[in-house]
């Protein structure tokens, strides 16, 4: 139904600034249907107070795509304090870009008011909501880095990053409005970013990020213009806060296309830019780049079984190359197995926070996966038993199984921890058995005895 509408009701297939155009209800296939109830319940209450208030984002594009949208964004011309005196369950949020959130249980519909060019309050210009501007702030790099000048839904239209982007429905006519050319970009499956890339990207680099995701989460291709500048200005995304870059890459790996969005960093050479410990090894080391393009499937195939997965894996994967090499450094220096992993775990942790800030809670996880891959190689019974029992246990098996596919060593531990967890107690006690026949036993000491036989020695001396 969409197809070549845009072109139909302009009358071109390329427009360099369409007029906004508006799609009725037998138009387009956003349904109300698919939206959250909580959501329609925010439209109705907005629109019902005398404000304007539309769906836009994602979630209209991912309905005009046939997918079951996640998301439901709101804007309206209301200011964030006004939804604020609507809302009993709202909080405001954020410093950069002021939003309401207004919370129903666990889930977070937000309200954004209409934003107008930061430019305007630059070159002295008044937007059309005068009343309601907050200052904008632009850093030494030229990052945006406070954006709360508020407008009308057209000057908002073009503040949106890309143009299925910028679709916006209303729940009063059931109308979809377009004012970027959104439903054209739809239609021929490509990402467009809405004005100058360059500058587009310079006040938020990690529009980069969000144009690798959408493509990859979608199936789009990247449109020239917008694609030509990403290679040169990844380099940006260092000066952006290692907290946000953390957000990000969870959105990146953790929405069930984790393998195409990394095949698509590395094609455009950003992944430098937040893995540089990762990236050093894979230019020379194959079998590491198989190991990652196993773990990223695997999260993908999770997701897709709706099975619980965690960054502090991915990051674990990651970084394992890193940290093998930084531990056979310092054993070369003298130090003992154990310390050297610990503090070769340390180190690169730490470094890689220079870039994206890993929470503690993740990165403890991850010294427990790297830990118990030592541990896995000793199959005795008391061992055994604690490994079973550990939290990260499965974690640190499935870790093993990744690895286990280059090494024939690795390949039939891995085996054996398999068939433990399938077979009952008693098969278990014997696979336990067969290990412990094989292995060396530790020469048990007796503190108590070794005591007793000076005591009597002296004794016998006569003393």
């Amino acid at each position: 139904m969409l197809k070549n509408l845009w072109s139909k009701l302009t009358g071109s297939r390329t427009v360099e600034q369409p007029k906004c155009v508006v799609l009725t209800r037998d138009q387009h296939s956003v349904s109300r249907k698919k939206m959250s109830n909580n959501a329609l319940k925010v439209l109705h209450r907005l629109n019902s107070s005398g404000y304007q208030a539309f769906l836009v984002g994602g979630g209209v594009r991912d309905m005009l795509l046939g997918l079951s949208p996640k998301d439901f964004d709101i804007a309206t011309d209301a200011t964030p304090e006004e939804v604020a005196g609507l809302f009993k369950n709202c909080r405001l949020v954020g410093r950069r870009f002021r939003l309401a959130h207004i919370l129903f249980g666990r889930e977070i519909i937000e309200v954004a008011t209409f934003r107008a060019s930061h430019h305007d309050t630059q070159d002295n210009k008044q937007p059309s909501h005068s009343n309601k501007i907050e200052k904008s702030k632009v850093s030494a790099e030229g990052l945006l880095v406070r954006d709360n000048v508020y407008g009308s839904l057209e000057e908002d239209a073009v503040r949106r990053d890309f143009t299925i982007n910028a679709l916006y429905y209303c729940a009063k006519d059931f109308t979809v409005r377009d004012s970027v050319g959104g439903i054209d970009d739809l239609n021929r499956r490509q990402l467009r970013l809405i004005g100058d890339p360059v500058e587009r990207y310079t006040e938020d680099p990690v529009r980069i990020l969000r144009a690798i995701r959408l493509s990859a989460k979608l199936d789009l291709t990247i449109e020239t213009k917008t694609a030509a500048p990403i290679r040169t200005m990844s380099e940006m995304l260092e000066h952006v806060s290692p907290a946000r870059l953390w957000d990000e890459c969870n959105k990146l790996f953790l929405a069930g296309h984790a393998h195409q969005t990394w095949h698509v960093l590395l094609d455009y050479q950003v992944a430098a830019h937040l893995f540089p410990q990762t990236t050093q090894f894979l230019k020379t080391n194959s079998d590491y780049q198989q190991f990652i393009a196993r773990a990223l499937k695997s999260t993908d195939k999770r997701i897709s079984q709706q099975q619980p997965v965690t960054p502090a894996f991915l990051f674990a994967v990651f970084l394992w190359q890193a940290l093998q090499s930084q531990t056979e450094k310092l054993q070369s220096r003298g130090f003992s197995s154990y310390d050297a992993g610990q503090k070769a775990a340390e180190k690169i942790i730490e470094l890689q926070r220079n870039t994206i800030a890993i929470p503690k809670r993740f990165s403890i996880v991850m010294r427990e996966i790297w830990n118990l891959q030592y541990r896995l190689h000793n199959r005795r019974k008391k061992n055994v038993d604690s490994l079973i029992q550990h939290p990260r246990f499965r974690a640190a098996y499935d870790f093993l199984c990744l690895r286990a596919n280059e090494d024939s060593t690795l390949a039939e531990l891995a085996k054996w921890w398999t068939d433990f967890q399938e077979v009952h107690s008693e098969k278990r006690q014997e696979m336990l058995r067969q290990v412990s026949g094989n292995s060396p036993k530790k020469k048990r000491f007796n503190r108590r005895k070794k005591y007793q036989n000076k005591t009597s020695h002296k004794n016998r001396s006569g003393q």
